[in-house]
């Protein structure tokens, strides 16, 4: 007989983490067989307990073989149910981050400012869809008191969803702009989608941030009661106004009382002070000191391809390769174009997801490049090179031709942009060739 979720939790309770990869899997983990479009998890448990995990959950009779293995209806649902389940034995403050951009660097914001004064755990990287987030939920401990949750969407009630198994008690919106259109099939229902973060918070009674700098994400929270607004202007609750940003972003922050506050950051461009806001917006409603505030935004160094700056010799490097849409790009090529330097090289991947509108927003990015003074531009991926139907700028198919090309240039006293989906993975350009 399946067993139920608080008998499940026991053992939940008694092993050292939670594993979905059989081939990461630990000593001591609760191994969970989940089904793929190409894999049955069911087939690596036993691989799993051989390599030292408790036990294995699993979904399919036949392969039970000894007490070790722990049968439920559905692997997946039964992950996603323990979460909630372990969440409610947590008790934390749950803060939930959705938003076309930006989700990663303002989580990491605001886990860096509420982490001076509360116990705070965040989701790991970007792990915020259906498995992601119950597996983030998993990790929380039991001092836990502030627990901060990214949520992505491909499709029209993704959200609602995680919602569900998350049960925020806050929550965020970064922006609302064009991203995995594929799936959406139009920014109409991806700011339907974003929105269910607003509705859950409303109906159950929760706490909404509401950037005001977003036109979007403003007019879906007009009539939220329970609210507060963040953005650049004195009439919002927080207000951050931008100082300058060549290369660092650099904002003055004005509290409602008290001395207005100069922060220089260490990320990369304008399009961050929105992420900075949220974070100062969210520490001050929990009370953290503005001196506290202040430094933890200031210590925060960016990682992963999020919009790092790389000193390689003479060059200056910005590496923005961990995702691409219409949204993301237009800010990154509008704020190298405010960047100083003699000699600009823009390197610039495909954006993918794009589905039927893919060429028309490839093609309305190269109008803007072409309207700014670059010395080089390189397009890798082939739907930049459909867009670019008169062949005025470089081309190449991949990330490799293109290495082998920047590699031969031999650039130097140069500001570079890399800039595209994670799927060009155009970081592979600097490979082996950072000093």
């Amino acid at each position: 007989m399946p067993l139920t979720i608080k008998q499940l939790y026991h053992y939940f309770e008694n092993s050292s983490s939670v594993s979905i990869d059989s081939r990461k899997v630990k000593s001591g983990d609760l191994f969970f067989a989940l089904k793929g479009p190409n894999f049955d998890g069911n087939v690596y448990a036993n691989e799993a307990l051989k390599k030292g995990a408790s036990y294995a959950v699993i979904d399919n009779p036949d392969f039970v073989k000894d007490n070790r293995y722990l049968l439920v209806e559905d692997t997946l649902k039964a992950l996603q149910e323990l979460a909630t389940y372990h969440l409610k034995q947590v008790k934390p403050t749950c803060i939930a981050i959705t938003g076309t951009n930006g989700k990663t660097t303002t989580k990491e914001l605001i886990k860096a400012v509420l982490s001076m004064t509360y116990k705070t755990q965040a989701t790991v990287g970007n792990l915020n869809n259906h498995i992601g987030v119950p597996t983030t939920l998993l990790k929380l401990k039991k001092d836990t008191e502030m627990a901060v949750v990214e949520m992505g969407a491909n499709h029209v009630n993704e959200i609602n969803f995680l919602c569900g198994i998350a049960l925020p008690h806050f929550g965020l919106i970064t922006n609302i702009g064009k991203a995995h259109l594929e799936g959406f099939g139009s920014i109409k229902e991806i700011v339907k989608t974003k929105g269910e973060l607003f509705d859950f918070l409303d109906a159950s009674g929760g706490h909404s941030f509401l950037n005001m700098n977003d036109f979007r994400v403003a007019k879906i929270g007009y009539f939220i009661q329970n609210a507060s607004t963040y953005g650049s202007g004195q009439w919002y609750k927080t207000d951050v106004q931008l100082v300058d940003a060549n290369p660092f972003l650099k904002v003055i922050w004005h509290p409602k009382s008290g001395n207005p506050i100069t922060i220089q950051t260490q990320l990369i461009g304008a399009y961050n002070l929105d992420n900075v806001a949220a974070a100062i917006a969210i520490g001050t409603y929990f009370r953290v000191s503005a001196q506290n505030i202040q430094h933890a935004i200031e210590a925060y160094q960016p990682v992963n391809k999020r919009s790092q700056l790389i000193k390689q010799g003479s060059n200056t490097i910005l590496l923005d390769a961990y995702n691409a849409n219409p949204t993301s790009m237009e800010a990154a090529l509008q704020n190298f174009d405010k960047m100083k330097g003699s000699s600009k090289v823009a390197i610039l991947g495909d954006m993918l997801e794009m589905g039927k509108d893919s060429q028309k927003e490839h093609s309305a990015l190269l109008k803007l490049v072409k309207e700014m003074d670059l010395s080089f531009v390189a397009l890798v991926g082939k739907e930049f090179i459909k867009a670019d139907k008169n062949h005025q700028f470089l081309h190449f198919q991949n990330v490799q031709e293109a290495k082998v090309w920047f590699n031969e240039q031999g650039f130097e006293d140069s500001v570079i942009l890399l800039k595209g989906s994670r799927g060009i993975a155009l970081e592979i350009i600097l490979e082996n060739t950072l000093v």
